[in-house]
């Protein structure tokens, strides 16, 4: 155990008085080492008794009335075991006050522990605020530990709070020699965008436990952690969470809140949310971060749930008093009206600390970080119980709520808080807490919150409000005294308008509250259907005017179409055309070459008389008749020839002998016409083939 922890269970044991060592660091472990948390576990608010010396005059001493009911408190060590530093109630006051009012311990007389061999370091236990400054006004930075889990390796890492993601993974990179780019943190709910944000603006818990996985060199980062977050968001996660003797298998969307879940289990087990201790969920998660964004194991992760042991029932509470033992008289004093603020402390310990940590720290430079922590700080300071703020800019909220169709539209509402108005706390547990408000502006509005404590943010607000809605917008909002705050600002858009229709201020009743957001609903919601009527009226033209244009684009595609079918017919006529009278060209052409060839070889007709001779006669296919004279010894081919020149072919008609009757063509063309017995005379008749 460190030097620190050891100083923390000392002072833990020396205010509770529990001897029993494993007792005390269990109390620890279950508050992660927060010494006032841990001293209200074991010493609850309504059980918490001090005694003082009695004839010590600034010993402050708080008895319950005799009616309450609680439990037998823990007995005070000896007084053997004490010498004069300072008592264990002096010392709960002072931490008390030290955490409420923010400086160091007011001096007292001291008493403490024999076991204590020194005054113990109350900053060193206690939380330390988001920028980092320990307690007991000491100006060294928080040390966060980190514990990361890399295969079968458990890396301790430990870091300012003034650090960073990037730090991080640059200590990381010096431990394992992993690039910071292939580094894979999973184990905590966090946005990737801000690896430059501290710590101590993300209000991580002092001690954090990581796991590590590394991404292979081919992997593409963006494409991969989008399809994964997309599969995440789509998917269902199998919660098996254990209750006691049993375990409850329970799926959910990814886009499902954690509070969800958790009011689930309050309707299976009667273990109301505000009494559930779980174990299992990423560290510092807000309950309305989605499943897909916790951190969590998917598709299936193991959680615990159990109720609170310390939890106790009250229907009955009492003042307590406060006892001045001046003398040996008595002198009894309302607790109201002398127990101020250290009363608040011992009512609510962790919420008392936390109220003084302002909801968006002061110069917050991107307005989404002041958002997300907005919305995590005012749940974990009024509790769940509220509306769901909007987790963007003011630009995105507009957006979301106005600039959709008329009937998707939403109204805006803007809650600007300021931790200095008495209303704020009453406005946020009360107003905003009750369940009709609640269910109205879930169904109605966009919930956007901003802290406007500090000069910087509200400059910040305004300069969005008029980047967003004009230069005028903000003008009637910067002369709201404080003492009016919190306040609604309720932004509608009308026709093209997005104006301010309405400003509630804090000091209103939730009466008041729910007919106002109830009459802006009503007139929202008249201009809303006239509007959506117009548009769908408008809309149902336009399809009637992209039907009949589609119509005629049909029409004109069609027209076209036969046009070119068309065109492409006669084209491909004219081709035809073409190629046919180029053929029967080409063939005419050859043809008369061919004649013209055979016409020059053609002997000459022999003269009557000259040797011996044969007479043919051609009987054409026309009906008319030629003839020619031949020697006897003429070869058939000239026979053959000359009908060439006649202009019959014999590729195209035949030449076929009276009788007997035998196609010419056919036969040997180097036989003379005396061996075709053609002598003396013949007539042979031409016909097609």
């Amino acid at each position: 155990m460190s030097e620190n922890r050891e100083e923390i269970l000392a002072d833990f044991q020396a205010c509770t008085g529990l001897e029993d060592v494993a007792e005390a660091i269990y109390h620890l472990e279950e508050t992660n080492w927060d010494l006032l948390r841990a001293v209200s576990r074991v010493m609850p608010p309504d059980t918490q008794s001090f005694h003082g010396r009695r004839n010590d005059p600034d010993v402050m001493i708080v008895e319950n009335d005799d009616d309450a009911d609680v439990p037998p408190a823990v007995p005070p060590p000896p007084a053997s075991a004490f010498k004069p530093v300072q008592s264990a109630t002096d010392r709960m006051m002072d931490i008390g006050n030290h955490h409420v009012h923010g400086h160091p311990p007011a001096k007292k007389r001291e008493y403490s522990m024999s076991a204590t061999s020194s005054l113990p370091n109350f900053g060193a236990g206690t939380s330390g605020s988001s920028s980092g400054g320990g307690g007991g006004g000491s100006k060294d930075p928080l040390m966060l530990t980190f514990k990361i889990m890399y295969c079968d390796r458990v890396i301790k890492i430990r870091l300012p709070d003034s650090a960073n993601l990037s730090d991080l993974k640059q200590r990381i990179q010096n431990e394992v020699s992993v690039a910071p780019c292939r580094q894979t943190l999973s184990g905590w709910a966090r946005i990737q965008a801000y690896e430059k944000t501290p710590f101590s603006q993300l209000m991580l818990p002092r001690e954090n436990e990581l796991f590590l996985t590394v991404k292979s060199l081919n992997d593409g980062v963006t494409a991969e952690d989008d399809n994964e977050m997309s599969q995440k968001l789509n998917g269902t996660y199998t919660l098996h969470i254990k209750f006691e003797n049993k375990t409850y298998d329970l799926k959910y969307q990814g886009t499902k809140p954690i509070l969800q879940v958790k009011t689930d289990i309050y309707s299976l087990t009667n273990v109301p949310v505000r009494h559930q201790v779980w174990t299992g969920w990423p560290p510092n998660i807000d309950d309305n971060t989605l499943l897909a964004l916790s951190g969590i194991s998917y598709p299936a992760h193991e959680l615990t749930v159990r109720k609170n042991p310390n939890v106790r029932d009250r229907e009955k509470k009492s003042m307590p008093k406060i006892v001045h033992l001046d003398s040996d008289d008595e002198e009894y004093e309302d607790a109201s009206e002398s127990f101020n603020v250290d009363d608040e402390y011992f009512v609510d310990n962790e919420n008392t600390a936390r109220k003084q940590e302002p909801l968006i720290p002061d110069n917050v430079e991107d307005e989404l970080v002041g958002t997300v922590t907005f919305n995590e700080r005012f749940t974990a300071r009024y509790g769940p119980i509220h509306p769901m703020f909007f987790q963007g800019t003011l630009e995105d909220a507009l957006k979301e709520a106005c600039n959709k169709p008329a009937k998707d539209r939403k109204i805006l509402a803007i809650y600007l808080h300021h931790d200095a108005s008495v209303l704020t706390n009453v406005f946020c547990t009360q107003l905003l807490g009750f369940e009709s408000i609640m269910e109205i502006i879930e169904k109605n509005f966009v919930l956007w919150g901003w802290d406007i404590t500090f000069e910087s943010n509200r400059q910040k607000f305004f300069g969005a409000l008029a980047n967003c809605l004009g230069p005028t917008a903000p003008l009637s909002l910067r002369n709201i005294p404080v003492d009016r705050l919190p306040a609604m600002v309720l932004i509608m858009k009308i026709r093209s308008a997005t104006e301010v229709f309405n400003v509630i201020n804090g000091n209103v009743g939730v009466n008041e509250l729910l007919s106002t957001l109830i009459e802006c609903v009503e007139v929202f919601g008249e201009h809303q259907k006239v509007e959506a009527k117009e548009e769908a009226e408008r809309a149902e033209r336009e399809l009637v005017k992209w039907e009949q244009d589609e119509a005629y684009r049909a029409s004109l595609e069609a027209d076209r179409k036969k046009e070119e079918v068309r065109q492409r017919q006669e084209r491909e006529e004219r081709e035809t055309k073409r190629r046919i009278e180029n053929e029967l060209a080409e063939t005419a052409a050859r043809k008369e070459a061919h004649r013209q060839e055979v016409e020059g070889r053609l002997p000459v007709e022999p003269p009557v008389g000259a040797g011996e001779q044969t007479k043919i006669r051609f009987r054409l296919p026309e009906g008319e008749n030629i003839e020619r004279r031949f020697t006897a010894d003429t070869p058939l081919r000239v026979l053959l020839d000359f009908m060439i020149v006649q202009g019959y072919p014999t590729e195209e008609y035949k030449v076929i002998s009276s009788w007997p009757r035998r196609d010419l063509t056919a036969l040997d063309d180097r036989q003379t016409l005396k061996e075709l017995k053609l002598c003396p005379q013949e007539t042979v008749i031409l016909e097609k083939r």
